[in-house]
């Protein structure tokens, strides 16, 4: 189980294929990738915010839940911090199982539980001033079927 917490950009491809490189013992890796977005236009940058050691603290414990949960052989979950552009990748989860069933499960309740638990504090940028983002009723909702 991998846990990363950083500041500086990852590619996701090289992420993905050191993860999965030599597994015999799974027939299922899923994986997920986040990347800054900007559905309404006038997106700068994000900057995302957070506390290191409780951050870690609280994403092992998500972590944890899901390899239980799940039978997981492995996770990896890296989440970046700092200013972030456009097109950047934000944040990655990685489930290797011994079927896809579990592998998809656990990558989404990884990341649902990242998105609304994790205590990350983000904001947007925009050409017309700054903002914190904050859950959606969506996201509060996706926690309800785990």
């Amino acid at each position: 189980m991998q846990i990363r917490v950083q500041e500086g950009p990852f590619d996701a491809g090289a992420e993905l294929d050191a993860f999965s490189h030599g597994r015999h013992e799974v027939g299922a890796v899923v994986s997920f990738t986040g990347i800054v977005r900007d559905p309404e236009g006038g997106l700068i940058r994000m900057e995302i915010e957070h506390y290191p050691g409780m951050t870690e603290s609280a994403i092992t414990a998500i972590a944890e839940t899901a390899k239980a949960r799940w039978g997981l052989a492995d996770l990896l979950v890296i989440h970046r911090h700092g200013a972030l552009p456009l097109g950047q990748p934000i944040m990655m989860v990685a489930t290797a199982a011994a079927h896809r069933r579990a592998a998809f499960e656990a990558a989404e309740y990884l990341m649902d539980y990242l998105k609304s638990r994790a205590p990350f504090w983000k904001k947007e940028v925009t050409r017309s001033g700054a903002h914190w983002v904050e859950a959606t009723p969506e996201d509060e909702d996706a926690l309800s079927r785990w």
